[in-house]
């Protein structure tokens, strides 16, 4: 590899590090979780109350310590049970067999608009 080739590799380790960096550490922590079932809203519930959810009878998720876990699934893989628990706006757990999305929601903040009209 030339030089060029070098300084091109570097920048763009550099970027893809740093952008991990600024998702990883600046992320905000959410307050409640949206679970979905089968693209239709389950419920909505807060992080800060700790709670175990029976969803449909197929997957149990717990909310401790501000964080939601699904503990238990019914479906073969329980790749969703493996998954770590969540906490940050934007995170999510997904169990494809049971068309369960479970996904974490922050405070909408008063900067936030709809829509600007001009």
């Amino acid at each position: 590899m030339k030089k060029n080739d070098w300084i091109l590799a570097g920048a763009v380790i550099a970027v893809a590090l740093i952008a991990f960096v600024g998702y990883t550490f600046f992320q905000k922590d959410g307050n409640k979780v949206q679970i979905m079932t089968d693209g239709k809203e389950f419920g909505v519930y807060s992080l800060s109350k700790d709670q175990v959810i029976d969803i449909n009878g197929t997957n149990t998720l717990e909310i401790k310590d501000g964080k939601a876990d699904m503990i238990s699934a019914e479906c073969p893989d329980k790749l969703c049970v493996h998954q770590k628990a969540i906490s940050k706006s934007g995170e999510s757990i997904i169990c494809l067999p049971y068309k369960i999305v479970v996904r974490v929601e922050g405070a909408k903040e008063a900067s936030d608009y709809d829509s600007i009209a001009g």
